[in-house]
This record gives C-alpha cells, structure tokens and sequence, in this order.
C-alpha cells in the first residue's frame, strides 16, 4: 500500500524544518568574519595600527591572538618597529570578529609578504600574517587567554611560532625570564 500524497507532503515539509533548524543552529554560533581593507597609518606598538579606509576612515587594529611587549619594557620599541618595517604605510586587509573593551577592531592583519615578486600590483595577494610574524622573531607572545578564540588551524600555527622562537632565543626569547607584557601591565 502506497502512502497518500498528503501524508508524503507533511513528511518532506517536517524533514525541510528540521534541516533548517539544524542548519540556522549551526551557522548561529558560527562568528562570521568581516574584512576590512585599507592601509597602515600608524603603529602604536607592536600589536595595534590603525587602518585607513578606502572611505578615509580610521580603524584602530589590535593583532587577534598575541600579545607585544609594551612601551618601555624590554623589547617594546624592537616589536613596534618590526611591525611597522612589516605594514607601515602598505595595503592590508583585516578578518576580524570583534571589538575590545577599547573599541578597536580585533583581528588578523595581512598584507603582501616583502618576497612577493608581485608587492606593489593591486592583484598581489596578501598572505603575510603580520601577528605571526611578530611571533616567529620572537618579538610577541601568544596570547593563549583568547586562544579559543582563534581557527584551530591558526591557533597550532601561533603556539608552534612560539616555541620555536623560544628553542632558538630570538627577539625576547634571548632574556633568560621575559615577562609577558600582561603581567608586566599589572606591576606598571
């Protein structure tokens, strides 16, 4: 015996339902990154600058996911200046999925790494992770309070910046006990 149609109809539209609830349950706690493009105006230190907008507005940045040595602690003019030798003045774009307590956006930055035979073309791609970057010459920490934060994958690759840095004692890594720039804030 064949089921009627009506009873075929209500079963598509309760199995349709249910996707769609399961669907809006999964992309509702998904946070959706936004971008913003621009170019670095500033560098405050070594994990904030602020964007220019193609609109000419100022976006103050904070690097998701470490944390640099602050303004007068060992190593904080070091980590400012790499990170302005690696964005200042260049076009960038920013994922991010917040704001602080301050409210600057919190995000990844990226920009054209200095190798690309491309730098300078409005095509070349962006593909320098500037936050990893100030990891991987030792001049910032992983910022592991907000590390659930992070893509899994780019969580691995900012703890194993880290340590590698630290196996090799560059940038902060060379004092025999850096203190992390939260602690240092809370003694200063």
């Amino acid at each position: 015996m064949a089921p009627t149609p009506s009873v075929n109809a209500s079963c598509r539209a309760a199995v349709g339902r249910a996707v769609v609830a399961c669907v809006l349950l999964i992309l509702g706690g998904v946070a959706r990154a936004e971008s913003l493009l621009g170019r670095v105006v500033g560098v405050t230190d070594g994990d904030t600058v602020t964007v220019l907008d193609t609109a000419k507005a100022q976006h103050k940045v904070r690097l998701a996911g470490i944390d640099a040595p602050e303004k007068g602690q060992p190593f904080g003019e070091r980590s400012k200046e790499n990170l302005s030798r690696l964005v200042f003045g260049r076009d960038v774009r920013v994922d991010w999925r917040k704001t602080d307590r301050y409210g600057r956006l919190v995000g990844t930055v990226w920009v054209v790494s200095p190798d690309m035979p491309c730098i300078g073309k409005p095509d070349c791609p962006k593909n320098l992770d500037a936050g990893l970057a100030q990891l991987t010459v030792g001049l910032a920490w992983h910022y592991k309070k907000y590390a659930g934060e992070q893509e899994p994958q780019q969580r691995g690759q900012y703890e194993f910046a880290e340590e590698e840095a630290k196996a090799k004692r560059v940038g902060l890594w060379k004092d025999a006990n850096p203190v992390p720039p939260w602690e240092w804030r809370q003694a200063h």
